[in-house]
């Protein structure tokens, strides 16, 4: 980056996130844009989430009271591939139909067979986050994905759980993901978190919070586990601060509950929808912004390392507004800025 870079001069034209012109082998945080939203069931629009969150990060102020100046280290986010867009403009075809029939329970020849493509499809895109994550993470880079809906982040929670087994997931969600191939679809964004806990043994223990619309089967599967997921449900979240029970306290015993290495794996829809008024399944209720970021900074008060991350679910306006990509891009920073904080070296 240019000697004459002024952190708190605007963005120029042309440049990458944040405003930074780090390229990705001089940046120490590396972000992967995952544009895929093959499963999404309700909404749409998270596949523009990569773009709107990098656009809007232009205006993100470099200097952030909390952890400093973030930016010194180096971010920079990869360039789109297109074959991840035309994966995703294939898959999103094929999955119509499944959706549009309500899932594949009737047995017919065409449903399965277009379920069996679009999770095809879903593999070729979680082995290239996986492969790009892994790239990065063995050139010891710090690295973060940007969706897309909430499939997209098996690829790199698996790079993560290779590199340091035994890592918690810390998952800030409305939902639980915990649903076995919903409509048909192995790779569902309502399957993410039963497919990491069943498929990647280097994951010890899933921490879900902000949980508020979910199935019995779900709610059954985080009872069975014998300790391995957690759910801390948004109604009892709010009744104990009704009870006058601080923020911070709640945070710590979410947090106890994780190793020292801690993955944070955040859908923005675990916030209060007014955040992200247009994103694929808004549920009322949810976390604040500041409650938001004071659980990411209860995990580094708390002595843990967070390893990695992943924002999803960020879907712009339609009609051109930038707010859901504005909160994206502040949250982003935060977590960038928070994961650095927590590392020694």
């Amino acid at each position: 980056m240019s000697t004459s870079f002024d952190p708190s001069a605007a963005a120029q034209p042309g440049s990458g996130v944040f405003g930074l012109s780090h390229s990705p082998d001089e940046a120490h945080v590396v972000l992967i844009p995952v544009p895929f939203e093959a499963t999404t069931s309700y909404g749409g629009g998270t596949s523009e989430g990569p773009a709107a969150v990098l656009d809007a990060s232009r205006q993100v102020d470099l200097f952030d009271v909390e952890t400093g100046r973030p930016y010194e280290r180096g971010i920079a986010m990869l360039d789109e591939p297109q074959e991840l867009r035309d994966w995703n403009t294939r898959a999103k075809e094929r999955a119509q139909v499944v959706i549009e029939a309500g899932g594949i329970h009737s047995g017919e020849a065409e449903l399965i067979q277009a379920a069996n493509d679009v999770n095809a499809l879903c593999d070729q895109m979680n082995e290239h986050v996986y492969r790009t994550a892994k790239h990065w993470l063995d050139k010891g880079k710090r690295v973060g994905a940007v969706g897309g809906d909430h499939s997209c982040s098996y690829g790199i929670i698996r790079a993560h759980a290779e590199k340091y087994p035994g890592l918690g997931v810390l998952h800030l969600d409305a939902h639980a993901d915990l649903r076995v191939a919903y409509e048909g679809f192995t790779w569902s964004h309502a399957s993410i978190m039963y497919n990491v806990m069943e498929r990647i043994p280097g994951v010890k223990t899933l921490v879900q919070v902000a949980l508020r619309d979910m199935s019995q089967e779900e709610f059954r599967y985080i009872e069975d586990s014998k300790g391995r997921v957690h759910g801390f449900f948004d109604a009892t979240l709010q009744n104990k601060r009704f009870d006058g029970v601080p923020w911070n306290r709640q945070v710590d015993e979410m947090v106890a509950l994780l190793p020292q290495h801690v993955y944070l794996s955040f859908d923005i829809d675990g916030m209060d929808p007014v955040l992200c008024p247009h994103t694929g399944t808004p549920v009322p209720g949810g976390l604040s912004f500041p409650e938001t970021v004071a659980l990411i900074s209860g995990v580094v008060r708390s002595g843990r390392t967070i390893v990695g991350f992943d924002l999803m679910e960020v879907s712009p306006d339609p009609e051109g507004g930038e707010w859901d990509g504005n909160v994206g891009a502040r949250l982003l920073y935060k977590m960038i800025g928070w994961m650095l904080k927590s590392q020694k070296a």
